[in-house]
Formats: C-alpha cells, structure tokens, sequence
C-alpha cells in the first residue's frame, strides 16, 4: 500500500488538508488517529469520524509484529509480518533509532549478506514503510530512522523517498535524523538534493579497490569508490552533513594495509565519517568477523591518519541477527513444519500437533 492510497481513502471521507495531515500526524506518531486539537475548522467530518476503526485496522494491518528478538546491547531485532505474509526485519536501536527495510529481498546480492541470497521478492509500498516506524513506537521513542535494513533504497526509490518526505514533515524526524543508505546509485545523487526531506546520506563502500567491489556487490552500479566518493562530497557540501561510508569489515577480505592505504586516499580530507563495523557473522555465508581489537587497532590509525572513523559493533551479535537472518530462520523453521504436516497427513496420525502458526504445541 502506498501512502496516496490512504490519502484517497481520507479524501473520499471528506477529509480536507487540514483533517489528513492530523490523521497521517497520528498514525505516524502512533497516537490515535483522532488525536490532536478539536477547533472546528480542525475537527473531523462525521464521515470520517465514523470510519475510524475501520481505517485503523487497515493500518495495524500494513505491518504487525511476529516476534521480538532482544539483545543484551540495547537492541531489539523485530520480525515484522506485512498484509499479505511476507516478512521483512527492524531494528530497534539504541538511544532512540530504529531501522528499517525498503523491500523484501534484495536484487544487489552482496555476497555478505543473508538478505539477497533469493534476490529481490517485492517492493515495499511507501505506507508499510512507515507501518514500520509506527509498529516500532509503540514499543519506544524514536527519533531516528535510518534505512538500512532489508533491501536497497535506491531500487525503490519513489516509495522510500515518499516515507521520508512524511517522515520528516508529519513524522517529527529531524531532517539530519532520517538515513538514506544505498550501495551507490547515480539515480540518488540526481533526486534526493531535490526533494523538500534531504536526509543525510550514508554510501555503502566496503572496499577502495573497484575489481573487489564488483565481486562483493555483484550487480550493484558500476561506480569506482572514486566516482562515489566525489558524489558523496558534493552532497554533503551542499547539505552540511557529512557522509556516513559503511564498511563492513571482513578478515581476510577488506582488513589489509592497502585498503587502509586506499581509504586514506579516498576520504582525507573529506566531509566524511567512517563507520567501520565488523563483521556480523552468518555460518552459512563463510565469511569471519575480524578480532575486535583487530579492528580497533585498524579504526584507531585512520583517525590518527586524518581520516574521522568509528568503530561499530553491528546491533545483535548476541543472537545471530544479521540483517536477513530472522527471516531466513523463520522461512526454515515454516519450511520444516510444512514437511510436518505433510508427513502427519500421510500417516495414520501422531501425538505432535501444530498450532495456526505452525508451531508445536506441546
């Protein structure tokens, strides 16, 4: 669903500027959606008013939680299931973030990652985007949200721009406070200087060598870390924030003196920020996440070396929560009770039985 869907659904109700932007304001804010100041010219039309509920369900049904996945950081991983099954993950931060996913599935295939192991399954419409913002507030504060979950934005831009653009207007999210994050698309240098919601900007670069690059994000666009990084200095100067460059730090992989050299070249002297974060370690992948003090020792002399870094431990090594592993571990787990049934079928019958959700009931 995207958001001009509800804003025809409130237009035909009767509602005027005024009465769409109280109720989108709500929803947002996880009030309710009659929530706000009643002067006249404020308050709702009764046809409106009596579609409410009605109109409430929809929403809570755009995006509803199927489990929680706490972690002894702060962080809670959430396994959000959309309208028609699917499910894609958000990640409750600390000190008030939350990230979200843009689509299920991923088309770039990074060869790290869980997520774009199938490839891309569908977009997300603007509206269950912002589901994921609102699902979250109602468990915490958030006043940062960044969109570096599941999928690639920049694959789904008009939908990810729209949920920024409500984010940062009717969403109370501060513009600095809204994270467009994408593997580098010359599509994003084009748009987002020219929307009302310039979020700040972080550029997935994981690598200075253009040859390495191409194997590690095998059908991202064919820009060198050169051409992004001279992309990401002209946003940033004409934004004021400076560019987050993400590298995902893998042993054996992006952890030598030359890419330490390379980033160096690429970023001294730059409105930039390194966000170096090791690796979050996924067994079936093979990659290793470094020695932590490893990557201390590598974060401490890029600063010392010009270059402002700072060393991340990604949200929920705790519990295995790569972006994409929840939902892999629960499409095996779905998987492994449809054989269940189909087994139980064919038997004359067994003392296991399976609730509505496919789970054993004991």
């Amino acid at each position: 669903m995207q958001i001009h869907d509800i804003d025809e659904r409130l237009a035909s109700l009767g509602a005027k500027t005024v009465h769409r932007q109280r109720v989108l304001r709500a929803w947002l804010r996880a009030q309710a959606l009659d929530h706000g100041p009643r002067p006249a010219e404020h308050d709702l039309p009764l046809a409106l008013r009596n579609a409410l509920p009605a109109l409430d369900e929809t929403l809570q049904g755009l995006a509803r939680l199927r489990s929680v996945h706490p972690s002894a950081d702060g962080s809670e991983r959430l396994l959000v299931e959309l309208a028609d099954g699917q499910t894609v993950e958000s990640v409750l931060l600390p000190r008030e973030g939350l990230c979200v996913s843009s689509q299920v599935g991923c088309a770039v295939g990074c060869v790290f990652c869980m997520t774009g192991r199938d490839g891309l399954l569908r977009q997300l419409g603007s509206a269950e985007i912002l589901a994921q913002v609102v699902l979250a507030r109602r468990r915490r504060t958030v006043r940062k949200v960044v969109f570096m979950g599941m999928g690639e934005p920049a694959h789904n831009l008009d939908n990810v721009l729209d949920a920024i653009e409500m984010l940062g207007t009717l969403g109370d999210i501060g513009h600095k406070n809204l994270v467009f994050s994408t593997v580098g698309d010359p599509r994003v240098f084009e748009r987002l200087p020219r929307g009302p919601v310039k979020p700040a900007l972080a550029l997935s670069l994981h690598t200075t060598r253009a040859d390495l690059r191409a194997e590690l994000l095998p059908r991202a666009p064919r820009m060198t870390p050169e051409e992004i990084v001279a992309e990401g200095e002209h946003y940033a100067r004409s934004t004021g924030y400076p560019i987050q460059y993400q590298w995902t730090l893998i042993e054996g992989v992006n952890d030598s003196a030359e890419e330490m050299d390379g980033i160096v070249r690429l970023l001294k002297g730059k409105y930039a920020l390194m966000n170096m974060i090791p690796y979050n370690t996924v067994p079936e992948l093979g990659f290793k996440r470094p020695d932590w003090e490893r990557a201390r020792e590598l974060a401490r002399s890029l600063h010392a070396r010009g270059v402002l870094t700072k060393l991340r431990n990604s949200a929920g090594q705790d519990i295995d929560g790569g972006c994409g592993q929840l939902r892999a571990r629960e499409a095996a787990t779905h998987k492994i009770t449809l054989q269940r049934r189909k087994a139980g079928g064919a038997s004359s019958g067994g003392s296991q039985s399976l609730d509505q959700s496919g789970h054993d009931v004991r």
